[in-house]
């Protein structure tokens, strides 16, 4: 591939494959930078849909739509990981595709991803065992003092597709819970606290990290993340390295969310494990919006873009507050809010569990 193919100009045309509203962010800031948009989903009703140049109604197997899409685009990127990996193999064949298909493969899969942090991005990752049967079930179980969370390993999100087992009585329908589907076993970690990284690479290796965020979740759907997080200046150095780790191990490009569990050790610090990485940007780092100069989607446009990476430092302490289902009914009293920047997803229909929408509360550096 020549430099001039990895290098974007304005008024060239990115593809999305997800109509959401992480690609109708996306879309946003990479029309604020003079490139086009051309949205490709299976969803007539995607909120994405408003704010691009083009779009595609298809099923992300029609391999003719994906065809007549890649040929109208100068890279493709995405939205969500659980693309078909037929659909990632094809699109690559006939474009640039960002990030590649490889951060799809590891993340698609638990026990992939688990293998590949632990063996080749040498980070810290929880016990864990495969998982195809009861018989294998109950070997895991016996490693890790007869607890875990039993997880699907593919297509789980938002505490979909687990079940935590704590005793034998659970343990024997836990399989069943999940389908009887190939799973994997991870032992409990005794976290305190879940941070998360939002990290960047660009095609000629940069990386830029933002700040860890503190998450807290409300079930199982994150809610908050508050930056800085509550923990020693060597702990968020250390989770930035993780995070460049990972993203240098997979020569990946564009935006990533890396999800930390900090657990208390003797020196009364954390260790940290990792739990889990997302090979696009992630709804912890809508902060980065109003907080800093670049925001995490811009930074994304830039890296598949072939442009320099953007400065990810912060302008201000921000507490992001995701608006789930009826939170959205607020949205005039969160105008009122002196501090407050609204983000409003654009959906037509708000049920209870679906993000509407987010707030960023903004508060001096250092209050």
């Amino acid at each position: 591939m020549s430099s001039e193919e990895k290098q974007l100009k304005p008024g060239d045309t990115i593809g999305i494959l997800g109509g959401g509203q992480l690609g109708r962010m996306i879309a946003a800031a990479a029309m604020r930078l003079g490139l086009k948009v051309h949205i490709f989903c299976p969803d007539a009703d995607s909120p994405a849909f408003e704010c691009c140049s083009f779009k595609t109604v298809a099923d992300y197997e029609d391999m003719e739509a994906l065809h007549r899409f890649a040929q109208s685009v100068s890279v493709v990127t995405y939205e969500f990981e659980n693309v078909p990996g037929e659909t990632a193999t094809f699109l690559e064949e006939h474009c640039i595709v960002r990030p590649g298909p490889l951060a799809l493969t590891v993340s698609q899969d638990r026990l992939t991803e688990k293998t590949f942090l632990r063996e080749k991005a040498g980070v810290e990752v929880a016990g864990y065992y495969a998982v195809e049967n009861q018989g294998d079930l109950a070997t895991g179980l016996s490693l890790f003092d007869g607890m875990g969370v039993l997880k699907t390993r593919r297509f789980g999100y938002d505490g979909k597709g687990q079940v935590m087992i704590r005793t034998e009585e659970v343990a024997e329908t836990a399989l069943e819970a999940i389908g009887d589907q190939p799973a994997i076993l991870e032992a409990l970690v005794p976290f305190e606290k879940e941070i998360s990284v939002i990290v960047a690479r660009g095609v000629d290796g940069d990386i830029r990290c933002y700040d860890p965020a503190d998450n807290h979740h409300q079930n199982h759907i994150l809610k908050t993340s508050s930056v800085p997080a509550e923990i020693p200046r060597e702990v968020a150095t250390a989770a930035l390295e993780i995070a460049a780790q990972i993203v240098a191990a997979l020569e990946y490009v564009g935006v990533m969310g890396v999800e930390m569990f900090a657990v208390p050790n003797a020196e009364e610090s954390y260790d940290l494990v990792v739990n889990e990485i997302a090979p696009r940007v992630h709804n912890s780092g809508h902060w980065t919006q109003d907080a800093c100069p670049v925001s995490q989607f811009e930074q994304h446009v830039r890296a598949i873009a072939g442009w320099p990476l953007g400065n990810p430092g912060r302008t201000s302490d921000v507490v992001m507050e995701n608006l789930i289902g009826h939170d959205v009914d607020a949205w005039q009293e969160i105008l009122h809010e002196p501090n407050a920047r609204l983000t409003l997803y654009g959906k037509t229909e708000t049920r209870d569990g679906r993000k509407m929408g987010h707030v960023n509360r903004l508060l001096p550096l250092g209050a």
